[in-house]
């Protein structure tokens, strides 16, 4: 897309968030005079509603007003990766997996598993997914980082409390239009059997593809389709993402630091601890932010503790 194709859509984007925007002030308009006219259960009760949609869409207008960087609106590619710890990690990262996908079921964003190797006994060993959405990729590129879980472990028979690290990459998935020059001749392509459940066909043929970029040894894979194909277009995807964001933090380093490196996944290097035990807290290490509802944000209510992260980032 050229580049006034691409700022008109943009603005055509913004005018209709403010058509819609203006259309919700409207309805909170109508339903306080009719409260007021009839100030009945039902049209109270509506009214609460109509106000508690519009605050929501004005906070997510403002965010969206932050996200400047062309790479905010697009879809983001999330990956997620247990630390040491075995099963308790594993179990960890998919309950991570289980949170974002609830938060982009909130949002009405699309998801889709581009690669999953699940753990020995429970959880995950790592997951690749993609979310679909308006600035999807602008709200969760402050959730990279590690993230950490304090609880009484299901898998300890004594009951014990144990610590669990996972890890978040965020990236965006980069438009087709952006151009990222790959020679063919620094990648190697290998394929091998997929491992995990997949039936006859996934598991005995080589349908799985991994991608190495020689140069700078980024890795991408993909072994959830069937057909090699597939599997090859979706690594390539990965693998341009992966080397636009590189590119990007060169670009960006004083503005994007949290991404110029990753911490080893353990102590002292969490974004995000989740307690569950011997109290209930969420505290978000970056910004302060502390949520008494932990279960809330395990089941996809992360809004604040995002928004706060970009407010203290951008604003």
């Amino acid at each position: 897309m050229k580049p006034a194709l691409k700022e008109k859509s943009r603005l055509e984007d913004r005018a209709a968030r403010l058509e819609g925007l203006r259309r919700l002030k409207q309805d909170v308009e109508e339903w306080l005079d009719l409260a007021q006219e009839e100030p009945s259960e039902e049209a109270l009760e509506s009214l609460a509603a109509q106000i508690t949609r519009l605050d929501s869409t004005i906070e997510t207008m403002e965010l969206a007003e932050l996200l400047s960087r062309p790479e905010d609106k697009n879809p983001a590619i999330m990956e997620i990766h247990p630390g040491a710890g075995g099963t308790e990690s594993q179990d960890w990262a998919e309950m991570l997996l289980r949170m974002y996908r609830r938060w982009a079921e909130r949002k009405g964003y699309e998801i889709a598993i581009l690669d999953f190797l699940e753990g020995d006994e429970a959880g995950v060993k790592s997951v690749t997914l993609q979310i679909t959405g308006p600035y999807a990729y602008g709200f969760l590129k402050s959730e990279a980082g590690i993230h950490r879980l304090i609880r009484i472990s299901p898998f300890d028979a004594s009951g014990r409390r144990h610590t669990s690290f996972a890890s978040v990459d965020v990236y965006p998935d980069v438009d087709d239009d952006i151009e990222i020059e790959i020679n063919e001749a620094d990648v190697r392509v290998d394929t091998y059997r997929a491992s995990g459940a997949g039936g006859q066909h996934v598991n005995k043929t080589s349908s799985a593809v991994r991608l190495t970029h020689i140069p700078t040894n980024t890795v991408a894979q993909c072994q959830t389709e069937k057909s090699q194909i597939r599997n090859r277009e979706i690594a390539w995807k990965l693998l341009r993402a992966r080397l636009y964001e590189a590119e990007t933090k060169k670009r960006q380093a004083e503005r994007q630091a949290q991404y110029e490196t990753k911490d080893a996944i353990g102590f002292g290097s969490q974004i995000r601890t989740y307690t569950l035990q011997p109290y209930r807290l969420v505290k978000d290490h970056r910004t302060g932010t502390e949520i008494g509802n932990v279960e809330a944000a395990l089941d996809g209510d992360l809004d604040e503790l995002i928004r706060n992260q970009l407010l203290q980032f951008y604003g």
